[in-house]
């Protein structure tokens, strides 16, 4: 009986040490999704419709796939007095994360988007709005944080926003299918006044944002600090210890499993020789 024992726990040592070279190999030969974020993947890219009515984010900068053929999309108030240019949208992540998505805490977001805005008229006008462009970044449906940009050009000329987010403890973690980031845009001024001449002069405005295109960058994206790691104390209910490794190195649950199998076996066969 001590005998079969001690074969059998060193088949299970044999198995355990297999398993320990085969398991990460296994892990890394697995299909990578582009559009999923990664510490070699860090850029959502913003594509959209032409219309600006759907405005979506994934993180592959080959596959412009339902975004507009122009390159962006736009707004357009024709000569129309009084008329307010006013926009109010959502650029929400296209495809749910299929891992939680880590951030370095002592990094930085950046977000680079580009506008053209035509939205000349005054301000002082009786019942005009004038709210500059806002920008907002969400997790899911939280706030992280809101940003004024005062200085953006609205006479019909191209211009960039290139913003800087310093990563908080709120920001650390973005846990899958629930808290995907979200970019709001607002804007709201009014629009040229051609009065009694619309017939002949220009009136109204527009508002157009640039999409990410293939082959380009920069032109529409967010960069994300990612870590490839597993944060101290904010695991899934089954993590701990054993789940912030078992995160970092694929097939550690397996040799955990077959280490205790072998502990074991092994206890058992010197439960036996004392018993003989």
């Amino acid at each position: 009986m001590a005998t079969n024992l001690r074969l059998q726990s060193a088949a299970l040592v044999v198995l355990l040490l297999v398993s320990s070279i085969g398991a990460p190999a296994t892990a890394q030969d697995g299909f990578v999704d582009p559009k999923q974020p990664s510490v070699d993947n860090p850029h959502m890219h913003v594509y959209g419709t032409s219309d600006l009515s759907n405005c979506f984010m994934h993180f592959d900068g080959n596959d412009d796939t339902g975004s507009a053929e122009e390159g962006y999309g736009e707004q357009v108030w024709p000569n129309q007095n009084g008329q307010q240019i006013e926009m109010d949208y959502t650029c929400r992540v296209s495809d749910n994360f299929k891992q939680d998505m880590y951030l370095d805490n002592n990094g930085t977001i950046n977000i680079k988007l580009n506008f053209n805005i035509d939205a000349g008229g005054n301000c002082g006008t009786a019942g005009a709005v004038c709210e500059n462009l806002n920008l907002t970044l969400y997790k899911g449906g939280i706030e992280l944080a809101r940003q004024e940009f005062p200085a953006v050009d609205t006479d019909g000329n191209d211009d960039s926003i290139n913003w800087d987010i310093q990563v908080d403890r709120n920001m650390t973690r973005l846990n899958r299918s629930g808290e995907e980031p979200q970019i709001r845009v607002e804007f709201s001024k009014p629009g040229t006044d051609c009065g009694l001449l619309c017939f002949a002069a220009y009136g109204g405005g527009s508002f157009r944002m640039y999409y990410h295109e293939v082959n380009s960058s920069g032109t529409a994206e967010v960069l994300f600090p990612i870590v490839n790691q597993t944060m101290p104390g904010t695991g899934d209910d089954d993590s701990g210890l054993g789940g912030a490794v078992g995160d970092a190195l694929p097939g550690f649950g397996l040799m955990a499993g077959m280490s205790a199998l072998a502990m074991a076996a092994v206890a058992g066969s010197r439960i036996n020789r004392r018993e003989e």
